[in-house]
């Protein structure tokens, strides 16, 4: 196989005319001490790369069933690998946060006007993947000043945002975990229009708890029983 492209916790690679993600042990963080919202690597944890991809096969699959629309395609479990359409990232990539509970940089922004923790009714929000300006939040007006997204793709994206957090706050309520917030990215499918879920949907996406104790990401798929 190809490498096309190397990121942080993911390679992308190519193999007669297939796309492929392969999930990586990289973990993000900073000064050595993992943190998923990370913008450098801290370092590798054995069998990240598995866990990772394990839990976004279990939710791309019910994602797909709902009849919305993704890049997935399949995975390989042994090889860390997971087939993808072929699609583009809106800019230089876009991470779209739906927020069910005021904690985070939300709570940090905000805190003058709510309570910790306070519920929130689908609050959605765009930032910029930038790390040398700390992806920052962007609103719908930059966006289309910017030449980022047209209106109307900005609307689809957030309708499809909290549509899918929706999918995964049920799903995760079924094992006994509550969904505080969550971040996917989207792109567009090669040679289309067509928006699509793309990237990866893990434990390093969201914010989950156990009876108000927050769930480490690679401890997500166990509560899945994955």
């Amino acid at each position: 196989m190809k490498t096309i492209y190397q990121g942080k916790t993911k390679n992308v690679l190519e193999d007669n005319g297939r796309c492929y993600l392969q999930f990586k042990d990289d973990m993000t963080g900073t000064d050595g001490v993992f943190d998923t919202g990370g913008n450098q690597v801290a370092g590798s944890i054995e069998g990240a790369g598995k866990e990772c991809l394990k839990v976004t096969k279990y939710f791309f699959e019910k994602i797909n069933e709902a009849g919305i629309n993704t890049h997935y395609i399949s995975s390989d479990l042994d090889n860390n690998l997971m087939e993808v359409k072929r699609a583009s990232v809106f800019g230089k990539g876009l991470e779209v946060i739906t927020r069910f509970k005021a904690v985070g940089s939300f709570y940090r922004r905000y805190g003058l006007y709510v309570e910790e923790g306070a519920d929130l009714p689908e609050y959605t929000e765009i930032t910029l993947k930038d790390d040398g300006r700390d992806d920052p939040l962007i609103t719908k007006e930059g966006l289309v000043t910017l030449g980022i997204l047209k209106a109307e793709e900005y609307d689809t994206i957030v309708e499809m945002n909290r549509k899918i957090a929706n999918i995964v706050k049920d799903l995760l309520k079924e094992k006994g975990l509550d969904l505080y917030d969550i971040k996917f990215e989207y792109g567009r499918l090669e040679g289309s229009d067509e928006i699509v879920l793309i990237d990866e949907v893990s434990g390093g996406n969201m914010r989950a708890y156990k009876d108000g104790v927050y769930v480490k990401p690679l401890d997500v798929s166990k509560y899945l029983g994955i």
